[in-house]
Parts: C-alpha cells; sequence; structure tokens
C-alpha cells in the first residue's frame, strides 16, 4: 500500500482548505492521514469518506510523531494563532526526523512583499515570515503556496448579512483594489502539488482570483449574480474593528483582519498571478460565480422578508 498523503487541519468546517484537499484526494483514491483535533462526528465524516484519521496537536511533539510516522508527503496548514510559528517549526522538526520528501506549506501572499526590513503590523503576518524562514533554513524539501485574501473570508463572512439585509457591501477597504481567490481553487492547487510533489520543491505559488478590482466593480459583480442591485459603502476601520471583538474574535485576529483591512485600502492587495491555471489547468472562481453559488447566503428568506 502506498504511503499515505499526511492533511494537516483535516477536521475544518466543510469548505475549510484542509477539509477540501482531504475530500479531493479521497475522489483521486488517493490513501489519505487526515489529522483532526479532535475525534467528533468531523472527524467519524472524513473516516467515512475513506480516510485515515489520527488525532494530533501541532504543539505536541509525541502527537506529531504518530501523525507524521509513515507519511512522505505532507501538507501543512494552520488557522490564525498565536501558536502558529511554534506549530510550524513543530512540524517540521518531526518532519525532518522522519524523513518528509515534500512539505507543502500554506502560507499568505501578503510575506511576498516583506523581508527582514519590511512587515506589517499584524502579528499574523509576521508569524507567516518567521515560518517560512525556518522551513526554507530547516533543509526540508519545502513549496510555499501563498494564496490572496480568500472570497470565503471577508467576501462571504463580512458581507452576507449587510448584503442581505440591506443589499449593500459594507467594508473599510476604500478605494483599494484586491484579488480575492476561493478555497476550492487553493485546494486544487494543493491537490496537484501533493499528488506529484517533485517538481516543484523549492518553489513559491502565488495564488489569487481572476480579476484584481475595486470594491464598486464587485458590488456590481453580486448584483448580476443576485439579480438585485448591490452597492458598496466604504466604512471607517476602528468601529468595525470593534464590532469584531464585540462578535467575540480573539484580539489576534481581529488585529490581523484589521491590518488586512488597511492593506486593502493602501493597495497592497492589488495583485494578479496566474498559477491556479498553471498548475491545475482551470481558472479560478470569480466572485460572481462565487456569489451565484453561495446566493442563499445573500438572500433574504422569505420569513425574514
Amino acid at each position: 500500500m502506498a504511503n499515505p498523503i499526511l492533511v494537516t487541519g483535516a477536521g475544518g468546517r466543510v469548505g475549510a482548505v484542509g477539509r477540501t484537499v482531504t475530500e479531493l484526494l479521497l475522489k483521486q483514491d488517493k490513501a489519505v492521514r487526515a489529522m483532526v483535533r479532535n475525534e467528533d462526528e468531523r472527524a467519524q465524516a472524513l473516516r467515512d469518506m475513506g480516510a485515515e484519521v489520527v488525532v494530533g496537536n501541532l504543539l505536541d511533539l509525541n502527537s506529531m510523531h504518530r501523525v507524521i510516522a509513515g507519511c512522505e508527503t505532507m501538507y501543512f496548514g494552520m488557522s490564525v494563532s498565536d501558536d502558529y510559528l511554534a506549530a510550524t517549526v513543530n512540524a517540521a522538526a518531526v518532519a525532518k526526523h522522519h524523513g518528509v520528501k515534500a512539505f507543502i506549506n500554506m502560507s499568505q501572499m501578503t510575506v511576498s512583499q516583506m523581508s527582514i526590513t519590511e512587515t506589517t503590523v499584524s502579528p499574523q503576518h509576521k508569524l507567516h515570515w518567521l515560518a517560512e524562514q525556518a522551513l526554507n533554513w530547516s533543509g526540508l524539501p519545502v513549496v510555499h503556496v501563498r494564496p490572496t485574501v480568500f472570497v470565503e473570508g471577508f467576501f462571504l463572512i463580512f458581507t452576507s448579512d449587510s448584503v442581505r439585509e440591506s443589499n449593500q457591501i459594507r467594508l473599510p477597504f476604500g478605494e483599494g483594489k484586491t484579488s480575492p481567490v476561493a478555497v476550492e481553487d487553493v485546494a486544487r492547487v494543493v491537490v496537484a502539488l501533493l499528488s506529484h510533489p517533485q517538481p516543484h520543491i523549492g518553489k513559491i505559488y502565488h495564488l489569487t482570483g481572476p480579476q484584481s478590482e475595486d470594491m464598486h466593480f464587485y458590488a456590481q459583480e453580486y448584483s448580476k449574480a443576485l439579480g438585485r442591485t448591490i452597492t458598496f459603502q466604504d466604512i471607517p476601520l476602528e468601529p468595525w474593528r470593534a464590532g469584531l471583538l464585540e462578535r467575540g474574535l480573539p484580539i489576534h485576529l481581529v488585529n490581523h483582519l484589521a491590518t488586512m483591512a488597511d492593506l486593502h485600502r493602501a493597495g497592497r492587495y492589488d495583485r494578479m498571478s496566474d498559477d491556479v491555471i498553471t498548475l491545475t489547468g482551470l481558472g479560478p472562481l470569480s466572485v460572481q460565480e462565487f456569489v451565484r453559488k453561495n446566493a442563499a447566503t445573500f438572500t433574504a428568506s422569505a420569513n425574514e422578508a
């Protein structure tokens, strides 16, 4: 039997990168070891799909030996966390010990604008940059994947309520352009790299959607997808940030999101890359296509109307 491909973060919600990568690999009849944090219904769902499910903690050396041993190829991804760097180094150390031959690392595209002298105020961006440095120093056979902002993030989580209730996209993005990419496209790239990693070792890939435009343009795309007029309303950053804290989001995550909004306003997310189509043969999903696929989330039900 072939060595299983390890996917960390596989127990995330449906639609998250790790979960989607696992599903796509299993559809290709690959042997998959899915790492989860807890034994729950999501873990059982992965097992039912055919994955070998292992419970582990990225910060615990003993559990990571159990997770990685026997795997030659692995995907490393972790949600925004102040433990991100420690988790990366922990996983890398164990991967090095077990002779992993391909380590596909999920990073962020903002890292491409950072250096030893240039950074951002987001602690998470700094952790991602340092994590890439540590992986490069490790001597592991690494591929860095740097997506731009996920369309599922700002565009789904943070605009669906205002679009549904008042036909407005309300974000503190100013006139900045952005090129959001869908999780499914990022997952397809990761699967392509995991399936045939050797030609890509040592390379960095930047993933964007098919267009970089301002929010007024995307409001028109929402309008076309939903069949009603949607407008963009720029809002001040601080009240928006305060609202995230009121929702109970961790301060580390809120600081990261606020920095991303500031960078959008400054035009730092005006990015384009052909890497999705180059690596997968299929172009990335547009915002209009994404909103159309998720139209119910952006539309008031009969009970709400």
